[in-house]
């Protein structure tokens, strides 16, 4: 099992910032975003610094989706200014990108060279603190980085135990500020984090109790959340479900969604929370069958009156009860949002190829080949919720 050495959760939990990093070093580099600056949270977390005597230096050009080319540039600055210890502050493309400059910064090379284990990480990475301002993506207690590689559009999905961050402050007050579509795609990502490591081939007893906690919190919490950020209660739940989703799949993997998401983000430059938020639907139907007894496991956990159900009738509510929950979130489908469709289309044979070459599919109960990941994708471009889906949830509500 891996985790952070130390996770700090909870309401004003930021403020341990600068203890923490006066314990690691005297000179910081934060890795963070323009938003968290305008939101004032950069600020709060220069004051912690500034009370323990950390001296520090902002990076604050990661915009959107991680790239390599982000990774360069704040390593080339933590190097400048000789800093000690690295801080995330932002969502999982500021988190994924110190965790890379954290590895490279003593073990040296490009990041691609870390892809499929083609060179490990023989040395401790510089300390790193992850700070998360979504709930969603887990990234702070994973020991995943997904970094796009500018010079091929592939999106490098690199595991390794060197990638974990040393620290994880889990402040719920940061994600209030998020918008209701990021909140949305964040908290989908989170499930589709719970949901694949539980149906996972790699999945195992402990991973399986992580999992299943952070489905319930997610899914008895997501729509307050999502309908008023200033929900402290829900807000909490879905922080704390998003850290137990990412624990979970970082010790039994992610799945199929996950393969097919990459493509999409590197691609066409989606978000990845709302690639996977579209592609949870599709795939869920997919692979339901292959899965049906680990669906009804979860069903009737979420759902305790469910518990007399049949293992297909409490599969079938688990899936509606996630299909409705993406309609009430109003996530679109890859057309609705944006994506070009004669450029989608043109690169279908790509996308397959690198969601397989991934390996996230190999560990999905029914694994595609790569016609069946074309046709997964034609359909989710232009996927429609099932039109009497409100109606067939709420007939099994007075089951």
């Amino acid at each position: 099992m891996c985790f952070p050495r130390h996770v700090f959760y909870g309401q004003d939990s930021l403020f341990k910032t600068g203890e923490e990093a006066s314990k690691l070093g005297t000179n910081a580099l934060i890795i963070s975003d323009r938003i968290m600056k305008d939101f004032g949270y950069l600020e709060k977390c220069h004051r912690t610094l500034e009370s323990a005597e950390v001296a520090y230096t902002d990076y604050l050009e990661v915009a959107s989706e991680p790239t390599d080319v982000y990774v360069r540039e704040a390593l080339a600055l933590l190097e400048k200014e000789q800093a000690e210890v690295v801080i995330a502050l932002g969502g999982g493309s500021c988190i994924d990108t110190a965790k890379a400059v954290a590895v490279l910064a003593s073990n040296g090379g490009e990041i691609s060279e870390y892809m499929n284990n083609k060179r490990t990480a023989s040395k401790n990475p510089f300390p790193l603190i992850a700070i998360p301002t979504t709930a969603g993506t887990g990234s702070e207690a994973t020991d995943v980085t997904v970094i796009t590689n500018t010079s091929n559009d592939v999106k490098m999905m690199i595991k390794q135990p060197a990638f974990m961050p040393e620290i994880a402050i889990v402040d719920p007050k940061l994600s209030m500020s998020s918008p209701k579509g990021t909140t949305a795609a964040t908290g989908v990502d989170a499930l589709t984090h719970a949901l694949e490591a539980y149906i996972s081939k790699k999945s195992h007893p402990f991973s399986d109790q992580l999992a299943l906690s952070a489905a319930k919190l997610i899914m008895d919490n997501m729509e307050s959340a999502y309908k008023d950020g200033s929900n402290e209660k829900a807000q909490e739940n879905m922080a704390l479900g998003a850290m137990q989703a990412g624990m979970a799949f970082s010790n039994a993997s992610v799945c199929l969604v996950h393969g097919m998401s990459r493509p999409i983000g590197a691609l066409f430059h989606v978000p990845h929370g709302i690639s996977n938020a579209m592609l949870l639907p599709v795939v869920l139907e997919y692979s339901q069958e292959s899965c049906v007894h680990r669906l009804a496991e979860m069903a009737r956990f979420i759902f305790p009156d469910k518990k007399t159900f049949s293992d297909q009738e409490a599969a079938n509510y688990l899936v509606e009860k996630v299909l409705l929950l993406c309609k009430n979130l109003d996530i679109p489908n890859l057309k609705d949002w944006g994506v070009n469709e004669e450029q989608y289309y043109s690169q279908l044979s790509k996308m397959a190829e690198d969601a397989l070459d991934s390996g996230s599919p190999s560990n999905n109960p029914i694994v595609p080949d790569k016609e069946e990941i074309v046709g997964l994708y034609h359909k989710a471009f232009t996927y429609q919720y099932p039109k009497n889906l409100v109606i067939e949830a709420n007939q099994r509500e007075e089951i």
